[in-house]
């Protein structure tokens, strides 16, 4: 498992996965990181993309880029979804093959996974159901990076392959109120409660939904600990290590549970009030990690502690 000194250039480094991706290979001697903005380099474009992997040549690529946002944003900006996904990893996976990249990891979602399917979710049950309508779009584009993935792979004997986080949260988070994900956009709008002395909060759904969440730090060390190993390596284990793999806690919880853990963590005593005319998601999202845990990798950051720390994060950048 031991790696030769490479140059990894990580797509989206200034989001929360990219941010976390950089931490985890900043501190090792063996990699020197490459990274571009979004001002620096259009990932929407394939010749910006294509000059760019010419002329840096990295060994290894991450794709941590992505247009993101919670349900809100899905159902309201699909085509943006859709589109720009689409356009970022056709663009990077394409020239990762024409400028011999050694290794590429794309990173997907869990969302990627049929809305009602056996729980915990394992890698087969891709394209055996329908998905979660509210963010098909986005599901679609990333089912289509572990296809480009896993055709190139096929066709030209390359070391591209995917993992598939649950529902992730942490530092650099997108805490918009209402086009964010669960934990920050819920952590948003209960601090403001709080600030306000709102004697009620509403959330949306029953309640009922159970999520799984990962740190993003946890996520960063995952793809570290997957990108050490060769194809050669990951074969041994099965065929199926080679193409992608779940990453997450292997424990869910109700959204309820979730809003009074935050409750407790931000210090919020009002009442929260659940309304099932808004939308909540699939009811059940829980992915089996035995693969990756065959790896050696395992979740190290706890819930409450993730949250305790990602809300202290918070507070400093609202200084």
């Amino acid at each position: 498992m031991k790696v030769k000194p490479c140059r990894v250039f990580i797509a989206g480094h200034r989001g929360m996965v990219g941010r976390a991706l950089c931490r985890q290979f900043s501190d090792k001697s063996e990699f020197q990181l490459i990274t571009r903005s979004r001002d620096e380099l259009d990932l929407t474009s394939q010749q910006a993309v294509s000059q760019f992997m010419q002329q840096e040549k990295p060994d290894w690529v991450i794709i941590a880029a992505a247009k993101v946002g919670g349900i809100l944003a899905n159902r309201d900006f699909p085509a943006q979804f859709i589109y720009e996904n689409l356009m970022i990893e056709s663009n990077l996976i394409h020239s990762a093959w024409q400028n011999q990249v050694q290794r590429l990891l794309f990173l997907g979602s869990s969302c990627i996974y049929p809305k009602v399917t056996a729980q915990p979710i394992q890698e087969d049950s891709l394209l055996t159901g329908s998905l979660e309508a509210t963010n098909e779009a986005y599901a679609v584009a990333k089912i289509a990076g572990i296809k480009l993935c896993q055709s190139y792979a096929k066709q030209y004997g390359v070391d591209f392959r995917s993992l598939m986080p649950t529902n992730l949260y942490g530092p650099f988070d997108n805490f918009h109120p209402e086009h964010s994900h669960v934990i920050p956009g819920l952590m948003r709008r209960m601090h403001q409660a709080k600030l306000e002395n709102q004697s009620s909060l509403v959330i949306w759904g029953t309640g009922q939904a159970r999520r799984e969440f990962l740190h993003v730090d946890d996520l960063a060390a995952a793809c570290f600990s997957y990108l050490q190993f060769s194809n050669a390596e990951l074969a041994e284990f099965g065929a199926d290590f080679l193409q992608y793999l779940n990453v997450g806690t292997g424990q869910d919880l109700t959204i309820a549970e979730l809003a009074r853990l935050l409750a407790e963590v931000i210090g919020y005593s009002g009442e929260l009030i659940f309304d099932s005319n808004l939308p909540e998601g699939t009811l059940l999202k829980r992915l089996d990690i035995s693969k990756i845990q065959q790896l050696g990798w395992r979740p190290s950051v706890g819930l409450a502690d993730g949250l305790r720390s990602t809300y202290q994060w918070f507070l400093q950048q609202e200084q």
